[in-house]
């Protein structure tokens, strides 16, 4: 399919589909105004983020809990092929494991999607047929970002018509710690509309915002802008996923919903490899947001080797004994 693109046309007509909710309507109505409200927002605490993240990761979680809790991480994998060697034939070997995680049983929860680059969607897509696993591809020059407006569209438009339902794009950093909030706006809003039907996951590469303040500050912009997710990482920097990162998104998807109705999902990636590490986010989400983000729907883990460990932790409650990685395929 061939597209016409308008990036700045696109921009302008998309705003006025996704203006933000009351009462943040006229936050975006120019750069002045839109800096006042980023740097009006509550400042993060990061000693206390850190103490409180901290403090959450050593909750105990007993075996019947911790049974309930593999199988929702598991429902939860966003399970990730994302290197310049991925091939259609590992892409079908892992949509074969998003289906059936665990051959040797079959109540093993499917994962929410499986994740590749865009010109490998259609290859998912057909894969996955009739499963409900959803097809995320990454676009928007990721994992840098760098490109101009019009490739950015393309990219998002050409992974869509190849199969994707769910877009991860990465926002410009570089606009956003040069303190051009409104463009990094504007184009969250062109990506959105560029969509369709297709639900948007926006990246903050939080490792290169440097502070939780700014941290809070992207979260709200993607969020105003109309994404449907908002995404710590590409996975492809350190640091990642961290915990008091997790936090703050969290308190940010919490206000936004407190103050305009709207929820939107949060997606850790990066740095997410053992159950352990799953459920000191199950914990988080439940004491932070509440159960309603206990579901795949607003919570997502990217991951790849993840899903490993939380299905030999499986076995070991289901059998009594550790199998080992040699019982898991190798992604």
């Amino acid at each position: 399919m061939t597209h016409v693109l308008d990036p700045d046309a696109l921009s302008h007509d998309a705003r006025a589909l996704v203006a933000p909710l009351p009462p943040y309507d006229d936050v975006t109505r120019s750069d002045a105004a839109f800096r006042a409200f980023l740097h009006g927002l509550p400042g993060v605490d990061q000693v206390g983020a850190e103490a409180r993240a901290a403090q959450l990761g050593t909750r105990s979680i007993k075996t019947t809990s911790k049974a309930w809790a593999i199988d929702t991480a598991i429902s939860m994998v966003d399970l990730t092929t994302l290197e310049g060697a991925d091939t259609p034939g590992k892409v079908r070997s892992l949509a074969a494991k998003a289906k059936q995680p665990d051959p040797t049983d079959p109540t093993t929860p499917k994962v929410a999607a499986v994740c590749v680059y865009g010109d490998l969607a259609g290859v998912a897509r057909e894969a996955l047929q009739g499963t409900g696993i959803h097809v995320a591809a990454v676009a928007t020059a990721f994992p840098s970002g760098r490109a101009s407006k019009a490739v950015k569209l393309a990219d998002v438009r050409d992974a869509v018509d190849n199969g994707a339902d769910e877009i991860d794009m990465v926002i410009d950093r570089g606009a956003f710690l040069a303190g051009r909030y409104l463009d990094v706006y504007d184009e969250i809003v062109a990506v959105k509309e560029a969509c369709g039907d297709a639900h948007l996951k926006v990246i903050l590469e939080t490792g290169e915002l440097k502070t939780l303040d700014n941290v809070r500050r992207a979260s709200w912009i993607a969020m105003l802008a109309g994404g449907d997710f908002i995404k710590t990482s590409t996975g492809k920097i350190n640091p990642a996923a961290t915990l008091p990162v997790c936090l703050v998104m969290l308190e940010a998807v919490r206000d936004f919903r407190a103050a305009t109705g709207r929820q939107i999902g949060m997606k850790p990636a990066g740095g997410i490899r053992t159950t352990k590490d799953a459920i000191k986010h199950l914990v988080m989400i439940n004491e932070t947001v509440g159960p309603d983000w206990l579901d795949p729907d607003w919570f997502r883990f990217g991951a790849s080797s993840l899903l490993n460990d939380l299905l030999l932790q499986r076995q070991k409650l289901r059998t009594g004994h550790y199998s080992g990685p040699d019982y898991v395929t190798v992604d």
